[in-house]
């Protein structure tokens, strides 16, 4: 049985030649990532378990970017945390006030993510980084402390929904608008499964399109989304890449709990708007106006 583009990144990442889904496997990371709300969570993990120490001091990163600059004592205390442990352990990758940015758009732009990769990160949307073709999770604090300290991190390795994206967009629309249309499948429609996008269709998405769509993989309750690499792919790492990427690509006989199809010249606009206590999806006109009844609402209380 031939293997998903995530499968293969988790096999070759286990040092196994190949994984179904279900398997438990424990696998070597690239790169452990918490923020300013959940580092301090793993470094008092760490020093609770008597592990006060990092794997890589290149392959661990902590991004000061919820409460910074800080709001309040308490948000300081929690950046101060982050710090000390990063002088501590002489952490390469420590973004303060000055160098931080919204961390999953400042990973990919500094090149310290790169495709083939196996990431790990204490926020939700760390699944942002299967644009570039890696396999890139969230996980929660104490497992993402056991990554900084061990280089090591457990799966079961996930089963896949393919996306055969086709066609091209419309102008004024953007990758937003396609994952919010996905969003048709539900909050736990993809419960930890991958998201693998294909088609000829991704040739036309840009970047920030792909990185839009994997970010809110986790909205669909899947366990990571993933791009095949192409030139687009290649020509963003060219030049910034800290290290050098590995290419997967799904084998033609991968398995899939199910294929669905999405032309995106019939992607339309959308926005989410709160009706009463109940978010809800807006398709817009070419002109930016609602037309009638072009409310859909959305399947859970989560936008």
């Amino acid at each position: 049985m031939g293997m998903t583009m995530t499968q293969k990144i988790l096999a070759a990442h286990a040092g196994l030649d190949s994984v179904v889904p279900g398997q438990l496997i424990e696998a070597n990371i690239d790169l452990a990532l918490a923020n300013d709300i959940t580092g301090p969570v793993a470094i008092r993990e760490l020093k609770k378990a008597d592990m006060d120490k990092v794997f890589d001091r290149t392959k661990v990163a902590l991004v000061m970017d919820h409460f910074a600059p800080n709001k309040d004592i308490k948000s300081a205390e929690q950046c101060k945390e982050c710090r000390d442990f990063a002088r501590k352990h002489d952490i390469v990758n420590f973004f303060d006030v000055g160098r931080m940015g919204v961390e999953h758009a400042l990973l990919p732009e500094q090149g310290i993510v790169a495709s083939g990769d196996v990431i790990i990160g204490a926020d939700s949307h760390t699944c942002t980084y299967g644009a570039l073709g890696a396999f890139s999770t969230g996980v929660g604090s104490t497992d993402c402390a056991a990554g900084i300290a061990t280089g090591k991190a457990w799966f079961r390795v996930p089963s896949a929904i393919k996306f055969n994206l086709t066609g091209k967009l419309n102008p004024w629309v953007s990758g937003k608008d396609v994952i919010l249309y996905i969003g048709m499948i539900g909050v736990d429609g993809a419960l930890y499964q991958s998201m693998e996008f294909q088609g000829e269709g991704i040739a036309s998405l840009s970047m920030d399109d792909r990185f839009s769509i994997a970010n809110m993989a986790i909205e669909a309750g899947a366990k990571n989304g993933i791009f095949p690499v192409d030139e687009k792919t290649i020509d963003y790492m060219k030049g910034r890449a800290q290290h050098e990427p590995v290419v997967f690509a799904a084998d033609d006989d991968a398995e899939y709990e199910r294929v669905i199809d999405i032309d995106l010249s019939t992607v339309p606009s959308t926005v989410t708007v709160s009706e009463g206590n109940t978010p809800s999806m807006r398709i817009l006109s070419s002109k930016g106006r609602a037309p009638p009844n072009s409310t859909r609402l959305l399947p859970d209380s989560r936008v």
